[in-house]
């Protein structure tokens, strides 16, 4: 029996675009857009970042150094939640009904500089009883540590936990874990999945 639900965050709950980001330093340094993650990926400074090995300051100096953009904290604090799209791809009534009778938990790998943008900016994120993110937990998808500390938020047993991720490999994760789980394709997806598991 479920007695969890268990959510990831970014194009789950919230979608994002990193175009949009990319777009913006392409403005600021010349770089162009369809470089910039290039550039980025071999440096480890987002996985650092949101395994919570690097402090957001030290990662924004780091990679405004590599990037050779000159901007505050701030400034590039806006450009980096830039990302974030408004419309939510679950409607804020689908988390309500949930969290009137299930444990609600949000697990997500992601760093401090976005969730404090989506706190502030997703209401709908008062629903979840539990926050497991990747940058406090010290780790991060498909690691098993970030699994536990998921169950343990959930309060029952990984088998009694229904998880939806857009990731193929943390479900898999997951699912090595115990845990049911599901990829993520849709609200109406999500809905029907939870049908058949839960009393809806």
């Amino acid at each position: 029996m479920i007695k969890a639900v268990i959510f990831d965050l970014g194009r789950v709950i919230v979608p994002f675009d990193f175009t949009r980001g990319y777009a913006r330093i392409e403005t600021m340094t010349g770089i162009p857009a369809a470089d910039v993650p290039g550039l980025i990926r071999p440096t480890g400074l987002v996985e650092r970042l949101e395994s919570g090995q690097i402090a957001p300051r030290d990662f924004v100096n780091q990679l405004s150094t590599l990037l050779g953009l000159h901007c505050t904290y701030e400034e590039f604090c806006d450009i980096w939640t830039s990302i974030f799209l408004p419309d939510t791809l679950i409607p804020e009534s689908l988390l309500k009904g949930i969290a009137a009778r299930y444990r609600l938990v949000l697990l997500s790998n992601t760093n401090a500089i976005h969730f404090e943008m989506i706190r502030a900016n997703y209401p709908l994120l008062r629903h979840f009883h539990a926050l497991v993110l990747s940058h406090e937990v010290g780790a991060m998808k498909p690691s098993p540590l970030i699994y536990e500390r998921a169950v343990q938020a959930a309060g029952c047993l990984p088998e009694e936990c229904f998880f939806a991720d857009d990731i193929p490999e943390y479900v898999a994760g997951a699912l090595r874990y115990g845990i049911d789980a599901v990829q993520f394709q849709s609200a109406t997806q999500i809905e029907t999945e939870l049908r058949r598991r839960i009393d809806w």
